[in-house]
């Protein structure tokens, strides 16, 4: 069995979110990148959070100004 490795861009962020509503603060932690059979997700965490709740959002495009320009 071969398998091919794709240099893709991740489809979802994962986030740590702690507290509710208007008042939750949200923590990017991470990407994740759907299967080819749509049936899950391989996740790279860059922290693990303590405390708070996971959620894991479709990947929006970066802004000019989120990449520093």
């Amino acid at each position: 069995m071969t398998s091919k490795s794709k240099a893709t861009a991740p489809s979802h962020s994962v986030y740590v979110v702690e507290g509710e509503g208007d008042r939750a603060f949200w923590t990017k932690i991470g990407s994740a990148w759907r299967h080819d059979d749509d049936d899950g997700f391989n996740l790279k965490l860059t922290a693990l959070p303590i405390d708070g709740r996971l959620v894991i959002r479709k990947a929006k495009a970066k802004s000019d100004r989120e990449m520093g320009r």
